[in-house]
């Protein structure tokens, strides 16, 4: 696994990664992972690689877009001192422009996206271990949906990124699009944008999967 014995692995975004953390600092106590794919991530580690007694933090705030992970990523990250950092961020940045047309203050188009994500990456990538870059999503089949068509340009924005800075990428809608095939959007988000338990859990596995946590490791029980 990428992941090794006694690492920090830091997770950085909005409301989905949130979910409910502890404040100012989401890491230690019972709950303090919030109760989304950050905690079932730590849960996961913990009772498969309970010998590599990895450290989760949880960094996430909601509403945040990719504007304000720059303003706070020297406190929240760069000082935090983690081996590793993950950073899903994107859904805000695109939402707004969709739920709150008019206020384009609130809008942060591709550009800025892009420009800001990458500087964040490449600021940060000499000071780490590695980078896990998690694609922004919408809970939506229809890739015709207007802001679903608009969130794939921005996932593609971070598939880009994580090639150019040779960082881990967790493609979370493809995630999501392999289960909508069977089950209707509205199951797994109701506002197609924050999941369900279950579309958190499909946030971990892929996020596990791309760091190579081995799903037949053996957990000492016997039949």
């Amino acid at each position: 696994m990428k992941i090794g014995r006694g690492e920090k692995l830091l997770f950085i975004g909005d409301s989905i990664t949130d979910c409910g953390r502890a404040q100012p600092e989401g890491e230690g106590l019972f709950g303090a992972l919030g109760t989304g794919y950050v905690a079932y991530i730590d849960g996961l580690l913990q009772a498969v690689y309970p010998e590599l007694g990895i450290r989760v933090v949880n960094k996430g705030i909601s509403g945040n877009t990719v504007r304000d992970l720059k303003a706070r990523w020297k406190e929240d990250v760069i000082a935090q001192k983690p081996d590793w950092v993950s950073i899903m961020i994107g859904i805000n940045d695109v939402w707004r422009q969709y739920d709150l047309p008019l206020m384009k203050e609130k809008h942060v188009y591709l550009d800025e996206y892009e420009t800001t994500l990458r500087s964040l990456v490449l600021e940060t990538k000499p000071l780490v271990k590695g980078m896990i870059l998690m694609t922004p999503f919408y809970i939506e089949g229809n890739e015709h949906d207007p802001m679903r068509r608009t969130m794939d340009q921005y996932g593609r924005v971070v598939k880009q990124i994580a090639e150019e800075t040779d960082s881990l990428l967790v493609d979370t809608q493809a995630a999501f699009n392999a289960v909508l095939k069977t089950i209707y959007p509205a199951a797994l988000a109701w506002d197609r944008v924050h999941p369900s338990v279950a579309g958190h859990m499909i946030l971990a596995r892929a996020f596990l999967t791309a760091i190579g946590f081995d799903w037949n490791k053996p957990n000492g029980l016997r039949g």
